[in-house]
Parts: C-alpha cells; sequence; structure tokens
C-alpha cells in the first residue's frame, strides 16, 4: 500500500480468460481498493490515472478492460485511454509483437499516461485533487 500511496498513477494488466480478467488480477485489485478506503473515499487511488490493459488469444479483452476499469470509476480515477480499445492478441509474447495494432496501441495509451502524469503535476502546484472532492452521502434504502 505504501508503494500505491507514492504513485503518480497505475497500470493494471490481465491476461483474458472466459470473456474476464485473471482471478488473481481481481483478488489484487479486490483487496487493494477495498483496503484503501475511507469511508466512501479512496485517498490513495482518487486523483491518480488508472490505465487497464488486456492480452488474449483471440476474444473477451473488451470485457476484461471494463471490469478492471470499474475499479478507476469507484475511486475518482481518471482513465487513461489510447487510440483503439487497450489490448494486444496473440497466445506467446511473438504472437503479440506481430499484432502491429495491438503494440501501437501499447505505445499510444504509454504515451497517453505520460501526458496526462505531466499535465497533473502542474496542476497539483495549484491546487489538490482533494480540494474539489464533494463530501460522499451514502444513499441506503435499507433503514
Amino acid at each position: 500500500m505504501e508503494k500505491a500511496k507514492e504513485a503518480d498513477g497505475f497500470v493494471f494488466g490481465t491476461p483474458v480468460y472466459f470473456a474476464h480478467p485473471s482471478g488473481q488480477i481481481l483478488s489484487f485489485l479486490n483487496r487493494v481498493f477495498y483496503s484503501s478506503a475511507v469511508g466512501e473515499l479512496y485517498p490513495v487511488f482518487a486523483g491518480k490515472p488508472g490505465a487497464a490493459i488486456a492480452s488474449a488469444r483471440r476474444g473477451g479483452t473488451t470485457a476484461a478492460v471494463d471490469v478492471i476499469q470499474k475499479y478507476f470509476g469507484i475511486a475518482s480515477m481518471p482513465i487513461v485511454t489510447s487510440t483503439y480499445w487497450n489490448m494486444v492478441h496473440g497466445m506467446t509474447p511473438d504472437e503479440v509483437r506481430k499484432d502491429l495494432e495491438g503494440m501501437q496501441t501499447m505505445r499510444n495509451i504509454g504515451r497517453n499516461m505520460a501526458w496526462m502524469l505531466k499535465g497533473f503535476a502542474k496542476q497539483e502546484k495549484e491546487t489538490s485533487f482533494a480540494d474539489h472532492v464533494e463530501a460522499t452521502h451514502r444513499t441506503d434504502f435499507h433503514h
């Protein structure tokens, strides 16, 4: 958790199994996001950009990326995108390298993350992300 506090942004990647992220990444994300919550806020992650990427032999990548991005949304994290869906295809690293469009997408997501981090660093000098966040009101219909 200490390393997460020091990080400026996050890239979470997963292989795709049955059109879904791996159990390992989901277990990790469930634990780290749950343990980082303070009330309804996620101070370790809030305001820090997040990128989700997926690798599959064939399909299911968009569903897997969507699942990971749900964590970003709940934690007030800006989502880093690319020029296409954040995915590559191939069964082996050599096959992935042959996915020219996927490799281009990965390079562009890296560039977009770097651009966003630079912009946020400039903005952080003027105001903190936490300065503009409204206190969370939790709605519970089970009174």
